[in-house]
C-alpha cells in the first residue's frame, strides 16, 4: 500500500495547498463553472429559486464565478469555501478558509458545487456523505469525481461496486464526465473504512497533480 497521509499532512502538502485548479476559472465562458458543470449555476438558481435560495462552492479556488455572479444581482446567498485562502478581492459572497472535513455550513443549499475539489481531499466519500446531506428538498448537487482516485489496501480502484452503490443510494455518476451528482438530499452512508490518501499519486485524467484515497471495506 502507498504511503498514506493524515488530514493535518495532507493539508500541508504541496499539491493539495498549493492546487491552482480554480484560482482562475470564470462563471460562464471558456474557461468557466458553465463549462465544467454543463450548466450556468447562476440560470438553475434562477430557474429554480425558493423563498431563501443560497449557492454553496466547496472548494471554490479564488472564489471568482462567486464573485462574478454577486455583481449580476443574483439573490441568493453566496458562500464559498476553500482550504487556502487565496480568495479574490470583491464583495458580495461569504468566502471561508477552512478544512472542509470538519467545516459545516449553517443552513441547507438549493445548488452545491465542487468544481474538481474533490481530486485534493483525503476522504472523498465522508465528504461526499455530508454535502448532499446539506441540500434543500429540490436541490441540487454537482461535483468532479474520478472513481479511479479512489482505492482499496491493495492499491486497486473500488470499481464497479463503488459505483453501484453510489447509484443505490440515488446518486448519478456520469462516467464519461466523470461527475457526480443528486437531486435533494440523500443518506450516504456506503460501507467503507478511510485508511488515509497519497498525495504521490501523479496527474490525474486533468493532467494536474491529485490524491488517491483509500479505504477499507467494512462489509
Amino acid at each position: 500500500m502507498a504511503h498514506l497521509l493524515p488530514d493535518q499532512a495532507l493539508h500541508a502538502s504541496s499539491v493539495v495547498a498549493n492546487n491552482a485548479m480554480n484560482r482562475d476559472r470564470n462563471l460562464t465562458g471558456v474557461n468557466s463553472y458553465e463549462r465544467v458543470l454543463g450548466f450556468d449555476p447562476l440560470a438553475w438558481i434562477r430557474e429554480h429559486e425558493s423563498a431563501d435560495p443560497g449557492w454553496l462552492d466547496l472548494c471554490c479556488g479564488s472564489g471568482r464565478a462567486l464573485l462574478q455572479a454577486a455583481t449580476l444581482q443574483v439573490r441568493a446567498e453566496l458562500i464559498g469555501v476553500d482550504l487556502v485562502d487565496a480568495f479574490a478581492a470583491g464583495s458580495g459572497p461569504t468566502l471561508i478558509a477552512a478544512p472542509l472535513e470538519t467545516w459545516t455550513p449553517h443552513r441547507a443549499f438549493d445548488l452545491i458545487t465542487c468544481v474538481h475539489g474533490l481530486h485534493y481531499i483525503g476522504d472523498k466519500l465522508a465528504l461526499l456523505g455530508r454535502a448532499v446531506r446539506w441540500l434543500t428538498p429540490g436541490g441540487r448537487f454537482v461535483a468532479d469525481l474520478d472513481l479511479t482516485s479512489i482505492r482499496l489496501p491493495d492499491g486497486s480502484p473500488a470499481g464497479r461496486r463503488l459505483t453501484t452503490q453510489l447509484r443505490a443510494a440515488g446518486l448519478v455518476y456520469d462516467t464519461r464526465h466523470r461527475r457526480i451528482s443528486c437531486t435533494g438530499p440523500r443518506d450516504l452512508d456506503l460501507p467503507y473504512v478511510y485508511l488515509g490518501a497519497d498525495d504521490r499519486a501523479g496527474p490525474n485524467y486533468t493532467g494536474q497533480p491529485a490524491v488517491h484515497s483509500y479505504y477499507r471495506a467494512s462489509s
